[in-house]
């Protein structure tokens, strides 16, 4: 199998590739025949066929299967001839979007029914921070706000997650998670991805939001030390809250075996009312209603230069998102009917 080319992480020279690359994919108009002369026995014999044959099925569908197939056919031949880009911290686009992203589709659209608030405040381009609430037992939170951005965003953007280090040390999913486009959560690449026009999504919670027990559900854990807050003024780019209802009835956590979590490695091992009980069965997500609100942006480009550097503003700004969050999540409680239904 041919190598991908590797390129640089600049904003605007992979906007190009990519659109170089959409132009070199394009088909080509297709040529349409002459209509053939008309014959009158040949009209007559195709409107008595007509009155008895039945309506095809759908002319829609069997159009929708053909580009289906045409797409993944690219798509491998792409693999094959190398023609795929993927950038310095191991993201590659072609494979995210056609193999990667479509199987989370019925658990976006169907399962978890997820509707999206406020999609208007992330931007359309430029770095930006997505700051969210964590919760649910297994993180797939991130995974649905991560597709909520590229299926409903005008701009279909990709949202780079950072990550706890445990992440990138299990096999297979941190490979995965790379291809994705996650990278660890720390400064530095943070830093990087927000510079060079990235859309980055942090879950300052980390494994305290996602392992608490059920009874403390939508109460927001503590958000470190504000390391997301400098990323954000060291490169000037604005903060958007995001709040997420719906991910902690998924996996109710009602209690945790220590010895197991230790044996694995694991920061907790839940037990939920179905799992380990029913083995893989209880592994299946309860079907909650989900809500996504993307908040109002917060400025950080009008702190000066050296703002990260203040301890007390940096405190202020992850308390601000913090409260906003917690606020907004009591919010959109209050206007929830069922856990189910929505």
């Amino acid at each position: 199998m041919a190598e991908a080319r590797v390129i640089p992480l600049h904003g605007a020279d992979r906007e190009a590739a990519r659109r170089r690359r959409g132009a070199d994919q394009a088909p080509g108009p297709v040529p349409v025949p002459e209509p053939a002369a008309s014959d009158p026995a040949s009209e007559a014999a195709a409107e008595r066929a007509s009155e008895v044959a039945p309506e095809p099925a759908s002319a829609e569908e069997p159009a929708g299967w053909e580009r289906r197939l045409a797409e993944l056919l690219a798509f491998a031949r792409r693999r094959v001839q190398g023609d795929y880009e993927v950038d310095e911290f191991g993201f590659d686009p072609d494979l995210t979007d056609h193999v990667l992203m479509p199987p989370l589709k019925p658990l976006y659209e169907k399962w978890f029914r997820v509707e999206t608030i406020g999609m208007h405040n992330v931007p359309g381009e430029g770095g930006a921070l997505i700051v969210a609430n964590h919760s649910g037992t297994l993180p797939l939170d991130a995974t649905m706000t991560a597709y909520a951005v590229r299926a409903d965003h005008p701009k279909r953007r990709h949202l780079r997650m950072l990550g706890a280090d445990l992440v990138f040390k299990t096999p297979v999913l941190g490979a995965l998670a790379r291809k994705s486009g996650q990278t660890l959560a720390c400064n530095p690449d943070a830093e990087r991805l927000l510079r060079s026009g990235e859309l980055v999504g942090v879950w300052p919670e980390g494994f305290k939001g996602i392992g608490k027990p059920f009874k403390d559900r939508y109460k927001l854990q503590r958000f470190g030390r504000g390391g997301f807050v400098s990323a954000a003024l060291n490169t000037g780019v604005p903060i958007i809250p995001c709040s997420i209802v719906g991910a902690e009835e998924i996996y109710p956590k009602i209690g945790d075996i220590k010895a197991l979590a230790r044996l694995f490695g694991f920061p907790y091992f839940p037990v939920t009312p179905f799992f380990p009980f029913l083995g893989p069965l209880g592994a299946i997500p309860l079907p909650s209603k989900w809500y996504i609100e993307f908040g109002e942006p917060i400025r950080t480009d009008v702190y000066g230069e050296h703002a990260a550097d203040d301890p007390m503003l940096v405190f202020n700004l992850t308390d601000q998102v913090r409260e906003t969050i917690q606020q907004t999540l009591y919010r959109l409680l209050t206007q929830r009917r069922n856990v189910f239904l929505g």
